[in-house]
């Protein structure tokens, strides 16, 4: 029988379908969604493309911080009269149907005003009357139709940030003097003899100086100051050259028109700007959706819950809780600082902290650390530490964090722009000393008119415009970089050391073998049906995995945290869980994770689940190998020891069970003779991340997870990291060709400069035209480069 497809979602239906409305739905959840739309005329959302829903996962009391009107007063950016504005973050929006629902919310609910999605960032601003309505509820509503919102005790902490726009200004300032200047120039370039034109030359010439001003003053005031902080540092940065020419521009300029010796360079002038200005433009539109400072308050709750002296259940801010509070930690719920459990029994995922992917179970009287997960059941724990003063938060105290790569890292540009002004002031002073002996009078001249024409526009624009395409590039294949200097900092990578579970496995997917003695059809069935009763991850895991497709009714269901479940049907039962809980004695450690399995109180065998490799990932290795040192450095124990050195190149380094901080000193050792790129995928791997010189986290959801990192691969693209690796050097040699072909453009200018040759029309045809010349090249080789990927 082939399976079915659920109409809401489209994953597969078990042969516990739900059929409704003559349509097939995997759960009641899908079918509970599926009737709100249709019963509030959104059926077009099946229109705008099939089964492109969302399956919707509640968590009873999971937003009850909500009810706290000072954390809403928070999240709220509009409060007034009754009515709020909201802007939300929603990782699950995907397609264009999303859009269509979210903006549709109001008919949904009456209270809802307005809804406006913004796609590129996954976010929905939502204006809502809260007479009758709150966030509470608008949060809830979301989440009942597969679109949970993403609300962190970062988004709560954030502060309200203006967008920086001064480029925008600067460059628009820029681009109408440069086009008004050059309207103006046009007469003079062609010695157009009329007489209203002679008439008012002064004043075309004057307004020329007008529109330069803001230009200088304002628009390249950065390049200025950078000067300034770089000779001050005793460094020649490309912005002194640049700095040079625009003011030598200026001056000389000004001069030409107070003593009527022509009408100067002001079109030069504003045009370099323009372009100057164009091209950072261009390197800083990147990926301002993504996340690349991340830390631990990106995943924390905003509010926990406390308990009273009498025992009522109170939501508190997670920074006042206090030494002695007593908290309630959820299934599902991080637990925000280090505390001993009290009550229930605790099943915790560390590897958000440590890496290490195997649950830890702890039992009253054992001390819990802020970072870890509740799998399952309702814990009550006392603090011993606020969240200021936990292990986390001392974790991520480590001054790795506030080391800054970019200026640590001299660029191409940058070594390059040192020798270029030396070389030109040296021409400029040889130039001038021949013109004092030859002809006095044309030495100002000459001297100005090399740092004219000299002035490195095209060697500035090469690295922003072939970066910056880069950039769009990666991006368009899962590959996406907190700024273009990362691009340099990659192309210069000699050793590699990658993470292992979420970095080289997957989470999606388990290997899982059967060792004992074989399950008859019925003990398949009832062992089936008794893990599909549990939510357990290893529970659901295996469910999945079991091929029998007979599900029966159980008498009898009981499961019992930490241990095992145990499922009866008629005169059978099946016990899944630890050996000592099915009744199995055994000394033996295995590395693997194991689940045992006994039917009538016999015990049958177990289940051993192995980590899943991410597809070609034995050839990412072996290809990258080939130009770099390699290395896996793992928080998990050795238990994959053997099978990594069958998939792995012969000289791979291989360290296992190493805490945050070893990876950290680790790649720090490593730094003193190589440069690093780490690989990693958890908050365990961000001090090693942003220690190395490229710090690469590999995501299966880009907008839910990424720590602080220099580049963010999807994880669908992760056997591409090679050709990226290459593609970053085969970029910077692209700049390389680009400053050859600009210093051609500098020869021919230089020859009119030191012959005293040099006239406004041959500054404002070979200034633009080496910068268009420039941004064409880089755009077409970098184009060409990421037919690679493709």
């Amino acid at each position: 029988m082939a399976n079915m497809i659920c109409y809401h979602c489209g994953d597969q239906c078990s042969k516990t379908k739900i059929s409704f409305d003559e349509k097939d739905f995997c759960c009641n959840g899908c079918k509970t969604v599926y009737e709100i739309f249709t019963s509030n005329g959104l059926s077009k959302f099946y229109d705008l493309e099939a089964r492109a829903g969302m399956t919707p996962n509640a968590v009873p009391k999971k937003y009850d911080f909500l009810e706290n009107e000072e954390i809403v007063d928070q999240l709220v950016e509009f409060d007034e009269e009754g009515v709020q504005v909201v802007n939300l973050s929603i990782p699950n929006i995907h397609c264009s149907s999303c859009i269509w629902v979210l903006e549709n919310l109001n008919r949904l609910h009456p209270s809802i005003k307005n809804s406006q999605v913004d796609f590129p960032k996954k976010t929905i601003r939502v204006t809502y009357d809260v007479a009758d309505f709150s966030l509470k509820a608008l949060v809830m509503l979301l989440g009942s139709i597969g679109y949970e919102p993403y609300i962190s005790l970062e988004e709560f902490n954030k502060k309200d940030q203006t967008k920086d726009r001064s480029l925008i200004y600067k460059l628009g300032v820029a681009g109408f003097a440069f086009g008004n200047v050059m309207l103006l120039s046009f007469p003079e370039y062609f010695e157009v003899e009329e007489f209203w034109l002679n008439q008012y030359k002064l004043v075309f010439r004057w307004l020329m100086f007008a529109f330069s001003l803001p230009v200088v003053l304002y628009a390249a005031q950065d390049y200025f100051l950078s000067a300034i902080k770089g000779l001050r540092s005793k460094l020649l940065n490309i912005d002194v050259p640049i700095a040079l020419g625009v003011l030598t521009l200026f001056l000389r300029s000004t001069a030409d028109i107070i003593f009527d010796l022509g009408s100067g360079f002001f079109d030069s002038l504003t045009g370099l700007v323009f372009f100057l200005l164009l091209g950072k433009f261009f390197q800083q539109k990147t990926y301002s959706f993504l996340s690349f400072e991340r830390d631990y308050k990106s995943y924390f709750p905003i509010a926990v819950t406390r308990l009273g002296t009498d025992g009522k259940e109170e939501s508190v801010q997670v920074y006042k809780i206090k030494v002695g509070d007593r908290l309630l930690i959820r299934n599902q719920e991080i637990i925000p600082v280090d505390c001993i459990l009290i009550k229930g029994a605790a099943e915790i995922d560390y590897s958000f902290v440590t890496g290490e992917s195997q649950a830890i179970f702890k039992e009253s009287g054992d001390k819990l650390f802020a970072g870890g997960k509740q799998l399952s059941g309702v814990l009550e724990v006392e603090v011993l530490k606020s969240v200021s003063q936990s292990y986390l938060t001392e974790l991520w105290g480590n001054s790795v964090f506030q080391k800054d790569k970019v200026s640590d890292f001299q660029s191409l540009t940058d070594s390059i722009g040192k020798r270029f002004t030396m070389a030109v002031l040296t021409i400029a002073i040889v130039a001038s000393i021949f013109w004092l002996f030859y002809q006095p009078n044309m030495v100002l001249n000459v001297f100005t008119a090399v740092l004219i024409i000299a002035c490195p526009c095209a060697i500035a624009l090469a690295a922003p415009f072939t970066l910056g395409n880069m950039l769009r590039i990666f991006g368009k294949h899962g590959f996406y970089l907190k700024n273009a200097n990362v691009i340099e900092r990659l192309s210069k990578v000699d050793t590699a050391i990658f993470d292992k579970t979420g970095t080289i496995t997957t989470s999606n997917k388990d290997v899982v073998s059967y060792e004992g003695i074989a399950l008859t059809d019925e003990e398949k069935a009832l062992l089936k049906t008794t893990l599909r009763a549990s939510n357990h991850p290893l529970s659901r895991s295996l469910y999945n995995i079991l091929k029998s497709n007979d599900i029966e009714t159980l008498d009898e269901f009981q499961e019992q945290t930490g241990l095992g479940i145990e499922g009866r049907s008629k005169e059978h039962s099946i016990k899944v869980g630890s050996a000592a809980y099915v009744g199995k004695e055994t000394n033996a450690t295995h590395a693997n994770t194991s689940v045992y399995v006994s039917s009538d109180e016999d015990f049958k065998g177990r289940f051993v689940f192995q980590n899943k490799y991410r597809e070609s990932v034995e050839e990412l290795f072996h290809e990258l190998g080939k130009s770099m040192d390699i290395g896996i450095l793992s928080g998990d124990n050795d238990g994959e020891k053997k099978r990594l050195q069958k998939l792995l190149p012969g000289k791979t380094r291989l360290l296992f069970n190493q805490k945050p901080k070893d990876k950290l000193e680790y790649i720090a050792r490593l730094q003193e003779s190589n440069q690093v790129m780490m690989v990693g995928d958890g908050l365990n791997d961000a001090g090693a991340l942003a220690q190395s010189d490229v710090g690469i986290a590999i995501s299966e959801d880009i907008n839910v997870f990424s720590p602080a990192c220099d580049a963010i691969l999807d994880a669908s693209n992760f056997s591409k990291l090679p050709v990226f690796a290459s593609l970053s050097q085969k970029a910077v040699k692209i700049i390389k060709m680009s400053f050859i072909l600009s210093l051609c453009y500098n020869l021919v200018g230089l020859y009119f400069a030191v012959t005293g040759q040099l006239q406004p029309v041959v500054a404002a045809i070979l200034m633009p035209l080496s910068s268009i010349s420039i941004v064409v090249f880089t755009t077409l080789m970098t184009n060409l480069l990421g037919k690679k990927l493709n």
